[in-house]
């Protein structure tokens, strides 16, 4: 048995993989109620709140499974992207963290007509010097947070260590000195994805010191074992070993598709991202490209227009009820939702939806829009039909990015509680890409990838290829 565990954004997931059958023997959630919006532009999170949250997930996921906690082997932890946890020596928290949803790094500049993240880019030497980087900075990146905090006087002192938020969470359940995975470190927008080491030359142009960032490491590899105190709180043997974290996208991923070469996964949670594996490095403008274990690329298409799109949508219908009617919000307005949406027809009679209410990687000031409104199509069930298309789209757009690079690819797999949760988005998305929608049998996919990961690192199998051809199956297809 392996154990995965996914530091989420708004939730905490841990699961138990039987490795030899493929079976998911128990899985545990939990809200992220460690995170906080302290101002505006602001997103941050309490990482002794979030430690303790994580020691009773783990709990919570073994008083769950009928397992003998004995078989279990080690822990593999996943998590959310970009975000940056600051280190004292010792591993402890010196400050909260700050998280991708931070837009700091899109403040102006004082007596400056430029925002920090302009700046930056200029100072850097522009988009070029991110080409080996893989993806172009954006606010809430950890190399951007940082450049904002060293512009304002608020970089740590030494000795301290920036690192992702996973990462700080492996350092805290182990003891050891975070290190972090590549996959993890290329979506600070400052890891030279090609070479797999920070880009020392980059940073030094954006006078960030050396001394703040952790070594390398390999995704799944064992750093140390679960402290004893830690242990006995989870109800797990003292000593079992932990990986190094990895990046969430790639964890999922690894969680859902069963034929790595040659399949497209669509994955909907928050946010959404469309990706494909491949053997080579590919800059394309727009797009990401992410380390993937064993030595692959992840090329990401990470769009603003996930669930928390819908959620939007959701929040305006509650304050109409509320506001002009004096009503209650029912509990399953999503629902509600939903099946009013998949009684309008495809199409949406004309009515479209730019879901990106707050931008885009690419375009942060990009703003949603609700276009071809009618007196036929000005309904509730067709902007909430309007806006999964929309989400479709964007997923296409992408699509269509990559099509030079990645050729046709099937299967074409859907994960993430946005698909799992909403059967008319998977139809849309399967008409809109042509192509039937595999839904993955094992859920909580980005903890199954940490656990799969955490399962090669220790030599299960030989190869991650090898792993999910194995365990991997798909429940259900949509069409």
């Amino acid at each position: 048995m392996y154990i995965g565990l996914d530091i989420g954004t708004t939730s905490l997931s841990a699961a138990v993989l039987d490795i030899e059958s493929g079976a998911l023997q128990a899985h545990h959630s939990m809200p992220n109620d460690a995170g906080s919006f302290p101002g505006p532009g602001r997103a941050e999170l309490d990482m002794e709140r979030l430690q303790r949250r994580a020691v009773e997930c783990l709990a919570g996921l073994v008083a769950k499974a009928q397992v003998d906690p004995a078989h279990v082997r080690g822990v593999g932890v996943t998590g959310q992207q970009h975000g940056v946890a600051f280190l004292a020596a010792g591993s402890a928290p010196m400050r909260p963290a700050i998280t991708w949803q931070d837009l700091r790094g899109q403040e102006s500049v004082p007596g400056r007509d430029e925002s920090y993240l302009q700046r930056m880019m200029v100072q850097a030497g522009g988009v070029e010097a991110f080409r080996r980087t893989g993806c172009l900075p954006a606010a809430g990146f950890l190399g951007v947070t940082l450049f904002w905090l060293h512009e304002n006087n608020q970089l740590p002192t030494p000795p301290a260590t920036v690192c992702f938020i996973p990462d700080a969470i492996v350092a805290f359940l182990t003891g050891a000195p975070p290190a972090s995975d590549p996959t993890l470190a290329a979506s600070s927008g400052v890891f030279d994805i090609v070479a797999n080491q920070w880009d020392w030359a980059l940073l030094e142009r954006l006078e960030l010191p050396r001394s703040l960032f952790p070594p390398p490491g390999v995704a799944g590899q064992p750093v140390g074992g679960l402290r004893p105190e830690i242990a006995a709180a989870a109800g797990l043997p003292a000593g079992l070993p932990v990986g190094v974290a990895l990046g969430d996208n790639q964890a999922s991923f690894i969680g859902s598709v069963q034929d790595p070469a040659h399949s497209l996964l669509l994955n909907v949670g928050t946010g959404s991202q469309i990706s494909a594996r491949t053997d080579e490095f590919h800059f394309i403008p727009g797009l990401e490209n992410r380390p993937f274990p064993g030595g692959h690329y992840l090329l990401i298409g990470g769009g603003l227009f996930g669930g928390r799109s819908y959620a939007y949508l959701l929040n305006f219908f509650r304050q109409v009820g509320e506001t002009l009617f004096d009503g209650a919000s029912p509990d399953d307005l999503y629902t509600r939702m939903t099946a009013l949406a998949a009684a309008v027809s495809p199409g949406s009679d004309g009515l479209r939806c730019a879901p990106f209410f707050t931008g885009s990687r690419v375009d942060p000031s990009l703003r949603a829009s609700f276009t071809g409104l009618s007196p036929d199509n000005f309904t509730p069930g067709h902007f909430a039909r309007a806006l999964l298309e929309g989400m479709a789209e964007g997923f296409a757009h992408f699509g269509e990015q990559m099509a030079p690079v990645i050729g046709e690819r099937s299967p074409l797999v859907g994960a993430g509680n946005g698909v799992r949760r909403n059967r008319l988005l998977a139809e849309i998305l399967a008409r809109r890409f042509a192509l039937p929608l595999h839904i993955p049998a094992l859920a909580e996919e980005a903890a199954v990838g940490a656990a799969i990961v955490a399962a090669v690192g220790q030599g299960e199998f030989g190869s991650l290829d090898e792993a999910t051809a194995r365990l991997l199956r798909y429940a259900e297809t949509v069409e």
